[in-house]
């Protein structure tokens, strides 16, 4: 019997989802590692949300039919399902199976730590963009 997989492809921005560029990406890795190990995808979710939120009903769909069908979660690479580490950590317990494409072979520690390496990342790019906003700010004090 063919492995059963739900793929699910998230980008955070509404601009990235109207590109398309991003998804294509991951669709592309994505497919090519279930047409390698000779895998039926049972249907492609698509999100546009933040990494960061917990409550997303795509992929609360996506996962529902991972339940239905024995499926398999896939996903082109971990901080596309999630950046909350103790989100992804709590999936993991739950039973669900998932995998990233691009680490198809991480175990329960690997996943763990790349948890908190997309995490401290969606932290860092957060700190950049609020220090970006006030060097934008005390710059145009200083014209004034």
């Amino acid at each position: 019997m063919k492995q059963r997989f739900i793929s699910l492809l998230r980008v955070s921005t509404d601009k990235q989802g109207i590109s398309g560029l991003g998804l294509e990406a991951q669709r592309d890795h994505v497919g090519r590692y279930i047409e390698g190990v000779g895998g039926e995808l049972i249907q492609e979710f698509v999100e546009v949300a933040s990494g960061r939120k917990t409550d997303r009903t795509v992929l609360n769909q996506a996962i529902e039919l991972c339940q239905v069908y024995n499926a398999s979660l896939i996903l082109k690479s971990f901080d596309r399902l999630s950046r909350d580490a103790h989100f992804l950590l709590g999936l993991q317990k739950s039973g669900i199976r998932f995998l990233a494409s691009d680490n198809p072979q991480a175990n329960e520690l690997t996943v763990g730590i790349l948890a908190l390496v997309a995490q401290q990342e969606a932290q860092a790019d957060r700190h950049k963009a609020e220090l970006k906003k006030f060097q934008e700010w005390k710059l145009s004090k200083e014209i004034v």
